[in-house]
């Protein structure tokens, strides 16, 4: 059975910009926040992986947003027993789901400490966050020993 825990968390980027947008009172924003993940195994030691963590919110000519919001978290696992994919796919659903928190919070705060209506993002289990995590055994991962070191 696999075991992981986690070692180190940091907060890698938080940043929050305003864009200047001219809008009635009343405009309406679609603010649909992009979610990243990527897991990499660590070349030194491949007990040890390294999960990335990003919350985008960007404003584009099609669709404005009145700010624009970037937060990445980097969770640093020890895992043990993963053998399969079963249990990478595991690992990466528990590893979203440990780090998810922290970076919702980080959202919540940027924005209330930018004077704006904080943006809390919806409490969502692991498997539900990014597609691949929906199905039994979508979800693959790639050990490239020339990204991570």
């Amino acid at each position: 059975m696999i075991e992981y825990s986690l070692k180190a968390l940091t907060a890698d980027e938080l940043s929050f910009k305003v864009n200047p947008i001219k809008a009635t009172p009343d405009t309406k924003f679609e603010i649909k926040p992009v979610f990243t993940r990527q897991i990499r195994q660590a070349n030194e030691n491949p007990k040890m992986n390294i999960v990335i963590l990003e919350c985008k919110i960007e404003s584009t000519e099609e669709s404005p947003k009145p700010f624009n919001l970037h937060t990445r978290f980097v969770g640093v696992f020890e895992v043990n027993n993963m053998e399969t994919d079963e249990d990478k796919r595991t690992f990466a659903i528990n590893a979203t789901e440990t780090m998810f928190p922290y970076l919702r919070a980080a959202v919540t705060n940027l924005t209330a400490d930018a004077l704006i209506n904080p943006l809390t993002l919806p409490v969502v289990p692991g498997s539900t966050l990014f597609p691949e995590d929906r199905g039994p055994n979508r979800y693959t991962l790639n050990f490239d020993p020339k990204v991570v070191n």
